[in-house]
């Protein structure tokens, strides 16, 4: 199959991924056929790519980094139990049941990265329709999980960091909804407000008997930056927890890769451009370069042009030289489609490079 940016999808064109609307529930099945009115309403819900089924590039299948059942379940769980936080804080409300219900969504999460060798930071943001918060939540536990497996984290230590990484934001569902979602830039009133929500984060968590201090730290800390210039308390270097420094960069990463009301996604390789202008200085260079080789900064099924003029798709990616995939072409230097597409390895072609990565024109 072929990853389309929303805005090159035609009517006629079949769907080649499920799409869950924001209640997990199947929207469109695999093989539906993509209508206008179809088409303009994932547009209006911000999707930026779709899926779509491609003789030519049936084989190539991309596979989510946990199980979709796991990835299903933790979303229902995210989904019913920060709704049920949403509203104003309130002094001495507790939440009893985070820590238990959190700690075994970690864990599966934890069992599905350890069953996938070579598992690799892909493109999540697609196909799915869930609130902002929820998901983001989720991919942040998932991509941090992994950085922390590659470290060597115990598996004690990684239920921490796994709980701190999918409790970061939870702080949000104390500030009014309006406020998240809004269309246009932000006031400095406004985003001081924001910024509000990594002290109510850990203010909801700190007394919490099932979340220990330490993941707690993570959602008062994950935006706190190396050179002091983060907050909530301007902390530098060592002063931030490490499991936070790991959190910083993969939050990051995901807002910039995910669609928002008053901006695009970026693609992966443009967001870890971004992160890779504050190593040193914002993102600890050591972490930064554990996430830079885990991810796929090319996703499987996106269209991209090499440097002999040929168009292709990604069709696979390698584990352990994720920057130079398996192309393949599907048109000539020209743009005529080729009659028999055929793959470049550019792990072996070294003199071939990815000169564009194909966001707005899709391939004939």
């Amino acid at each position: 199959m072929r990853l389309i940016p929303i805005n090159s999808l035609q009517p006629g064109m079949k769907l080649g991924k499920k799409i869950y609307n924001e209640d997990g529930i199947i929207l469109l099945s695999e093989n539906a056929e993509l209508t206008e009115a179809v088409i303009r309403r994932l547009r209006r819900h911000g999707l930026n790519f779709v899926y779509v089924a491609d003789p030519r590039t049936e084989d190539v299948v991309p596979v989510d980094m946990i199980e979709e059942e796991t990835r299903r379940r933790a979303l229902k769980e995210i989904r019913t139990n920060f709704r049920k936080m949403t509203g104003p804080a309130v002094k001495g409300l507790v939440y009893p049941y985070l820590g238990k219900t959190f700690s075994g969504l970690v864990e599966e999460i934890m069992d599905d990265l350890s069953a996938r060798e070579d598992a690799m930071i892909m493109m999540m943001n697609v196909n799915s329709m869930d609130h902002y918060l929820y998901r983001h939540s989720l991919n942040v536990c998932i991509y941090t999980i992994l950085l922390g497996q590659i470290h060597g984290y115990s598996k004690s230590d990684l239920t921490l960091l796994g709980l701190g990484a999918l409790l970061h934001d939870i702080g949000k569902t104390k500030l009014p909804l309006p406020l998240l979602t809004k269309a246009g830039k932000l006031t400095d009133a406004e985003y001081e407000q924001v910024k509000q929500h990594a002290e109510l984060g850990f203010k909801m968590l700190k007394d919490e008997p099932g979340i220990p201090l330490v993941s707690a730290h993570c959602a008062y800390q994950h935006h706190e930056r190396l050179n002091g210039s983060g907050y909530p308390r301007g902390l530098k270097g060592e002063e931030i927890s490490e499991f936070a420094r790991w959190i910083a960069i993969t939050d990051s990463y995901d807002a910039m890769t995910t669609h928002r009301v008053y901006r695009s996604a970026m693609l992966p390789h443009q967001a870890l451009e971004v992160l890779y202008t504050g190593c040193g200085h914002l993102y600890e260079k050591s972490k930064l370069e554990v996430f830079r080789d885990r991810v796929a900064i090319y996703p499987l099924g996106m269209a991209v042009r090499l440097s002999t003029g040929e168009k292709g798709i990604v069709a696979k990616i390698h584990g352990i030289f994720p920057q130079r995939p398996v192309v393949r072409v599907l048109t000539d230097p020209d743009g005529e489609d080729l009659k028999v597409p055929y793959d470049v390895d550019l792990s072996q072609q070294l003199s071939v490079v990815i000169t564009e990565v194909d966001g707005m024109n899709q391939i004939g």
